[in-house]
């Protein structure tokens, strides 16, 4: 049985609404929050609190029509009754909507109640048959199937359909029972790729003859040539100043590129720098002025370029160049699911819309796109870290940062990244070594943070390693460095701040969490990430991932959140709040990691990773992500 049925504008003006028994919660408010907001309204239904909804857009009119049930029911005639509605809403109320939407439909509740108790009749003692195979996906797979199935009709095989003809006969009962006599009285008449490097030219001799190569002198084994005992030697001839001063010249030299370094604002914060500096896009917007017009020739956004007037977009106009548009962004490494629900989102967002007189398809199919992608990139919750571990200076008690992913993307080397950037802001970071597993984990953090000590600019900022060695329990171990961190003075600022006395003690204000590397489908290894994360409870949770993956994305961050959720034990399970890409200066224009990895947690990228040093950590701006994924 129907619970609740809602017809409101795109725009959240509720037209008309009914209700037979009370509903719990606000399923409705999540649907427009998790899934229309998000544009997720390509797939076909939602659950919520033991609530399923399904629903159907009206975009003549910006309108939506959501029909509410328990999820455990299987009510064979919501799609019609769906298709149904809209058809006698819009003829009943489309004059009055056009002109003024704030009006009286109460005259309508009439129709909807007979149109319910219809389909309710005629469905109680219809059998439900089996689909045929041609109609399945398996024989879309088949060889058979995929010479039938053209790809411009997937995304058009994938999407609900209602036959036509039943909508008919379900208006005309309507009409020979009477009611839609009421209702009638109200109807009113009527960006540019850069080329490749060129390689550098090869330096030739002048005089044109080959140089002989001088004889090296053989060495033999055991023994050792004075120029390496000198280079060996690491052993003190001053007193330890001069060569303090040295090692942080060859560290700064050796992990930190000026060329990429931050720069402060107004307020004194430090800020990394974005992925595309301003000078390359003055460059990119220069050639785009200069080079010929992307949408011509065979372009997969022009072939409809010809198709002109006041038209109404269908599924005949809309499915081939939505096709086209789903096969470009897998080819910009978009998970293949991940491209098939956007352009059904964008589909069901324009299906019924007018054209105007020069419009045409593919560029307002781009446009919607553009729009879709800015909203699923653009983050819901503030980006602003420091701001939190000010909070927490104020509650006495560090900031929790844990790091989470698969093996080898890079989270040590990205923790010391973001440590970099912390010192820079005069925070006093502990590292948790909890990788306890990978041979050389604790040692590479402790290089990581004799380094970022040496190369410490801000006069209150530090920086301490806190481990207990291999094969321990790394909750445990995380337990203990947030306790430490909360109730252990950082003595390497004492000089800093003076003397100690209880007035002036300075504890640690951030606590960065390395965990081990583990497979997404390695349930021992997620038992002990859920555990680490509950007994610890961080304040955030940054799920580290490489900016190559295509569709493992989606499978890596669904199942480290249901790990996370399964395994906890906890009534309020944690999630993945965030994400750092990695390795993002090897995948050029392909940057569907990024919208791939936002869409299924739905969190922002905090940072990505450009390289080895450690200011190769920068800012990821929607608006370049966007016209790049959109760019051919």
């Amino acid at each position: 049985m129907l619970d609740h049925f809602s017809i409101f504008t795109k725009g959240g003006y509720v037209l008309w609404q009914k209700s037979y028994t009370p509903v719990s919660g606000s399923p409705v408010d999540d649907l427009i929050k998790n899934v229309l907001i998000e544009e997720r309204a390509g797939t076909v239904s939602y659950t919520k609190d033991g609530y399923a909804l399904r629903w159907t857009f009206a975009n003549e009119l910006d309108l939506v029509f959501v029909a509410v049930y328990q999820k455990i029911l299987q009510l064979a005639y919501l799609d019609e009754l769906l298709e149904t509605v809209k058809q006698l809403f819009l003829t009943m109320f489309s004059g009055m909507i056009e002109n003024s939407m704030f009006k009286d439909y109460s005259s309508f509740e009439s129709t909807f109640t007979q149109l319910l108790q219809q389909l309710e009749d005629k469905y109680v003692h219809r059998t439900k048959a089996p689909r045929k195979f041609e109609e399945t996906k398996k024989f879309e797979n088949t060889l058979k199937g995929s010479k039938i199935v053209p790809n411009t009709q997937l995304l058009a095989t994938a999407s609900r359909t209602v036959d036509e003809d039943e909508i008919a006969k379900n208006i005309k009962a309507l009409k020979l029972q009477g009611g839609l006599k009421a209702g009638l009285k109200n109807r009113k008449g009527g960006k540019a790729k850069t080329g490749p490097a060129s390689s550098p030219e090869t330096k030739e001799d002048t005089t044109g003859k080959k140089k002989k190569s001088q004889k090296q002198a053989r060495v033999w084994e055991g023994q050792i040539s004075k120029g390496e005992m000198a280079t060996l030697d690491y052993s003190s001839s001053g007193n330890g100043k001069e060569d303090t001063v040295v090692d942080s010249e060859a560290i700064a030299a050796q992990f930190i590129d000026h060329s990429k370094l931050g720069s402060k604002n107004k307020d004194g914060v430090y800020e990394v720098q974005d992925v595309l500096l301003e000078e390359e896009e003055e460059e990119e917007e220069e050639e785009d002025t200069t080079a010929p017009s992307k949408f011509t020739g065979s372009s997969i956004f022009s072939y409809l370029k010809t198709m002109t007037g006041q038209r109404e977009l269908s599924a005949e106009t809309l499915d081939p160049t939505l096709a086209a548009m789903k096969e470009h962004l897998i080819t910009k490494n978009v998970a293949s699911d991940i491209a098939e629900h956007l352009c059904q989102s964008v589909r069901s967002s324009l299906m019924g819309k007018k054209l105007g007189s020069f419009e045409r398809v593919s560029t307002t199919v781009k446009k919607s796109m553009e729009i879709a992608l800015k909203r699923i990139l653009t983050p819901k919750t503030s980006l602003d870290i420091l701001r939190d571990i000010d909070q927490t200076r104020v509650e006495k008690r560090p900031y929790v940062i844990t790091f989470i992913g698969v093996n080898g993307v890079g989270k040590s080397t990205n923790l010391s990244k973001v440590c970099f950037w912390l010192l820079q802001n005069n925070c006093k970071v502990l590292i948790a070594a909890c990788d306890t597993f990978r041979s050389g984990a604790v040692e590479q953090l402790r290089v990581h943070a004799r380094n970022l000590e040496a190369l410490k600019t801000s006069g209150g900022g530090s920086v301490e390693l806190f481990e207990r060695g291999y094969g321990k329990d790394a909750a445990g171990i995380a337990k203990d460095a947030i306790s430490y961190g909360r109730n252990r003075v950082c003595l390497s600022v004492v000089s800093y701040i003076g003397p100690i006395f209880p007035a002036n003690l300075h504890h640690f204000d951030v606590v960065l969490i390395d965990t081990a590397g583990r497979m997404q489908d390695n349930e021992p290894l997620m038992r002990s990430l859920a555990k680490l994360v509950s007994v610890n409870n961080p304040d955030k949770i940054i799920f580290v991932g490489e900016a190559l993956v295509g569709n493992e994305a989606v499978d890596q961050l669904t199942k480290f959140n249901q790990a996370l959720k399964d395994f906890s034990g906890l009534q309020n399970p944690r999630h993945i709040d965030g994400m750092i890409l990695t390795k993002f200066d090897t995948i050029d224009d392909k940057m569907g990691a990024a919208l791939s990895m936002t869409y299924i947690t739905g969190q922002p990228i905090y940072f990505v990773g450009t390289g080895q040093t450690y200011t190769d950590l920068k800012n990821l701006r929607v608006s370049h992500v966007v016209a790049t994924l959109l760019q051919e």
